[in-house]
Order: C-alpha cells, then structure tokens, then sequence
C-alpha cells in the first residue's frame, strides 16, 4: 500500500447534496479520508495510491458534485 494526499482547489462550496455524495465517496476502497479547507477554498484526499491515481480522485470529486480546477503541489 502506497498512501498519498493528494489537495485540489475548487471553484463554487460544496452544498448538502454534493456533501452527502462525498460522505458516500469516503466508501470507496483505496480512499482514505476527504477534507476541505473552506478559506483556502482547497480538497485534500488521502487515497491508496497502489489502487488509483490522484486523476481518479478527481473524477470521483467532480462526480460527486465538486468544481475541481487544478491540482496543488504538495509542500
């Protein structure tokens, strides 16, 4: 197992619906947890990196309803 995070910046907040999708995206194996930093406007994602790739995540974030724009180098 290979675990990174992987933070994207999105454009508009996530409301109820898009929340309760990403409740039900925290289900998906090899993701390990989903955080949003609301003042930086930023989603960090911890996932298995040996089950998917950080473009996977993203689909996953844009199904559920996220306005993902550009991937952020991590520090």
């Amino acid at each position: 197992m290979t675990y990174l995070d992987v933070v994207y910046r999105y454009g508009a907040a996530p409301g109820e619906i898009q929340m309760r999708a990403i409740d039900g995206m925290r289900e998906v194996y090899g993701i390990r947890g989903v955080q949003f930093n609301e003042a930086d406007r930023t989603v960090r994602v911890g996932y298995d990196a040996s089950r998917m790739k950080a473009d996977a995540v993203a689909k996953l974030l844009r199904q559920a309803g996220i306005d993902v724009s550009d991937q952020m180098a991590m520090a």
